[in-house]
Order: C-alpha cells, then structure tokens, then sequence
C-alpha cells in the first residue's frame, strides 16, 4: 500500500516536469553549440579549384591524384575539365589515352626515334605496364574514389558541344553542363587554383 498522498505525487510530477525541462533546454544548448562549430569548421574548409586541359596519360594522374588527397584531407575540390583534358572523364577515351613520345624531355629516347610510327604506342605501353607493375590506380579507379570523397567533376559544356560527345559518354557522376564562368566563379572563391 502506498503512503504517497495525492499532494506529494502532485510534487513529484512537478518536479519531474522541471527536470525534463531543464534537460531539454541543456539538449537545446548543445546543439547549437554544435551548429556552431559545425558552421566554423565549413567556413575554415579549403577549397581548391582545378582546371583539366590535357588529355594524355600522363597528363591525366596530376589532377586526379591531387583532387583525391586533397579530398582525403577534408577539402571541398571541384575539377573544371575542358578540351582534351574532357577525355579524362569519358568512360571510352579514358580507357585509350596515350602517351607523346615526342617533345617529351624526360622520355629515355631520342626525338628523332620518338617520332618514328608506333613509338607513341610503344611509350604508352611501357607506361601501362609500369603503372600496373607499381599496383598505381588507374585512371576510373581513381574518378571512382575521388567522386566517393566528395570531389566534383565538372566538363566543360561548350567542349562538350565542340568534340560532339553526349552527356551519358562520361561517368556516373560527373557534372556536365558547366561553362567558363561558373568555372571561374568557383576559382574566385577558392584558396588554391591550379591549371594542369
């Protein structure tokens, strides 16, 4: 049997109703402490902005590798892909891209045999094999996993237009549509800007 009164449960429930309370505005607090450092860390986010402009194979690792690192370290990266740097991002040529022997000054041949037919082959080749013997991401495997860290990848729409691709050419996830000014726009708001 109970001793409570119905005057002492009216307490207690009173009682409880003022703890509850204090607990939520306690919750209330927190969470906006939290928006607030929440909000602080995006304001202090670096942004890096970089533009794609050739298509070759070796060409085509500088901007991917910096993209997914600097995604790796919690940066907001956008790749601007325009012309030959638009290859990069289509699931067909980016299987094919190829390696200049010509001009190339860290090539281990001469230009004079570099220009001879089949040495470009010869050069991209060697390169495949190099990459594949070092277990070095290759070109989709490293869009795959800079688009899962967050980077976007935009091609440039008027190149777009200009090489005739369609907008279903390129990977899951890739931005299409996008002109110069949007490109420079996001430049103007970025820390770091890098042309490759």
């Amino acid at each position: 049997m109970s001793t409570d009164t119905p005057a002492s449960q009216d307490a207690d429930a009173a009682v409880d109703a003022e703890d509850a309370a204090a607990l939520r505005a306690r919750i209330d607090d927190l969470e906006a402490q939290l928006a607030d450092l929440e909000t602080e860390v995006a304001d202090d986010q670096q942004k890096m902005v970089i533009i794609a402009t050739k298509g070759t194979l070796d060409m085509a690792y500088p901007p991917l590798i910096l993209a997914s690192t600097a995604a790796a370290f919690g940066w907001d990266v956008t790749v601007f892909h325009t012309f030959w740097g638009l290859d990069i991002l289509h699931e067909k040529h980016s299987k094919n891209l190829s390696l200049s022997a010509v001009g190339n000054p860290n090539m281990p041949m001469p230009n004079a045999i570099a220009a001879l037919p089949g040495m470009d082959r010869m050069a991209t080749k060697m390169m495949e094999k190099r990459i594949a013997d070092n277990d070095t991401a290759t070109i989709e495997e490293l869009i795959e996993t800079s688009l899962d860290m967050g980077v976007e990848f935009q091609a440039c729409q008027m190149t777009i237009d200009l090489m005739d691709y369609d907008e279903d050419d390129f990977f899951d996830g890739v931005t299409t549509g996008v002109g110069a000014a949007s490109a420079l726009s996001e430049m103007g708001e970025a820390d770091i800007q890098l042309l490759v």
